[in-house]
């Protein structure tokens, strides 16, 4: 099955690529969304569970920043400048990725207070969860897109082509059609004597016809 890049990124490197593209951004993600719960339901604006969503909040932001200016220079611009992209599938499920950071990267911003400085802390709380709901909404959409088999619109994978070409090539190479013959007499004088030629007549099949030593 062909894979998109965005599933091929977390295929390979294993375990590192999975750990750094997914399992950090998402525990993060998760401790921020769920702590959010938390704090909308209590009205909690200190304690501990407080300034683990704002830890979470910031961390999660400056991770995304690191992770889309990799992937942009690494991946995306390579890929778009040599047309690689495999169908609209794959666009789809790298774009939502990259576009599920957005959210969180403003949820840092604001923790730092570069944006939304004049709202109160239920104001906050509040563009905290619809950037937590875009991200999880763009999330998703990114890792359905990325587990669909490209070919589904007609990515043909270039690995299966020149797989089949080196095969017909080695069947070419390797059949010399006169040692075919040569081992087929060996084999018909087995069968019609019962035994394997013996002395010189033995040796005679190690040697092509025509050729001298």
């Amino acid at each position: 099955m062909n894979m998109t890049h965005y599933m091929e990124l977390l295929a390979d490197n294993q375990p590192w690529n999975l750990l750094i593209f997914m399992a950090i951004p998402i525990v993060l993600a998760e401790t921020l969304a769920i702590t959010e719960l938390y704090i909308l339901f209590t009205r909690k604006f200190d304690g501990f569970v407080y300034r683990l969503n704002r830890f979470s909040g910031t961390t999660v932001g400056l991770y995304f920043i690191g992770l889309i200016a990799y992937l942009m220079t690494t991946a995306v611009l390579p890929i778009t400048k040599n047309d690689e992209w495999r169908t609209a599938i794959d666009v789809i499920a790298v774009a939502a990725y990259l576009i599920g950071g957005l959210p969180l990267i403003w949820i840092a911003l604001q923790e730092f207070g570069f944006v939304n400085k004049a709202l109160d802390q239920m104001g906050k709380l509040k563009i905290h969860a619809i950037c937590v709901a875009l991200f999880l909404v763009f999330g998703h959409i990114a890792m359905i897109a990325g587990m669909l088999d490209p070919s589904l619109l007609g990515y043909k994978g270039v690995n299966t082509h020149q797989m089949g070409g080196a095969s017909s090539s080695a069947d070419h190479e390797f059949c010399h059609p006169e040692m075919h013959e040569q081992m087929k007499g060996t084999y018909q004088q087995m069968m019609n004597g019962g035994n394997m030629p013996s002395g010189s007549a033995g040796k005679k099949p190690m040697h092509l016809p025509g050729h001298s030593h």
